[in-house]
């Protein structure tokens, strides 16, 4: 694999690596090797490499609800819509620093057109979603307006990154900006 002082490349065997870690991060190191075809040594040096250049975030678990929900209750899931009455930068900071401070916002998208913000949110039921709202949406001054909806079904949830194209020419290059 080729690489420029100034800008680190991935190969396809790179993104073969990061698509499969993104289906299953569990898989062992001898594993992960064995399905792409590589040594143990030469895998485990490129996926050290993914975290060094930052692409991989982190590595966690996805809770299947219906299996949670038995032992958990099924909590109540929202999509909300935030438009807030001022929009500068620093207000637009404010929001989202609050936002992210709490455990039951999953997601946090700052949005445009239409409201600034969309939140994805868990709450074990209706009474923490109420105390939730007026933390973020009712105590803080700047926000305007809110649209909640309320999930009835999750048809597909995926943190999945689609990087493998139809047939990629295998000799293609992939330039990370600095």
């Amino acid at each position: 694999m080729k690489e420029n002082k100034d800008n680190e490349t991935l190969d396809y065997t790179d993104l073969q690596l990061l698509d499969t870690l993104q289906r299953d991060a569990s898989l062992s190191n001898q594993t992960l090797a064995e399905r792409l075809g590589l040594s143990a040594p030469t895998c485990l040096r490129r996926v050290r490499r993914l975290h060094a250049l930052g692409l991989i975030e982190r590595s966690v678990t996805v809770l299947q609800p219906e299996r949670a929900a038995s032992l958990l209750g099924h909590g109540l899931q929202a999509l909300v819509e935030i438009t807030l009455d001022r929009q500068s930068a620093e207000a637009l900071d404010a929001f989202e620093a609050l936002a992210v401070a709490e455990d039951a916002v999953q997601q946090c998208w700052r949005v445009s057109p239409g409201p600034d913000f969309m939140l994805v949110l868990h709450c074990w039921d209706m009474p923490a979603y109420l105390a939730l709202s007026q933390r973020l949406f009712a105590q803080h001054a700047n926000v305007r307006n809110v649209k909640a909806f309320f999930a009835t079904k999750r048809a597909k949830f995926s943190p999945h990154l689609p990087l493998l194209a139809a047939e990629p020419d295998r000799g293609d290059q992939h330039t990370l900006p600095r």
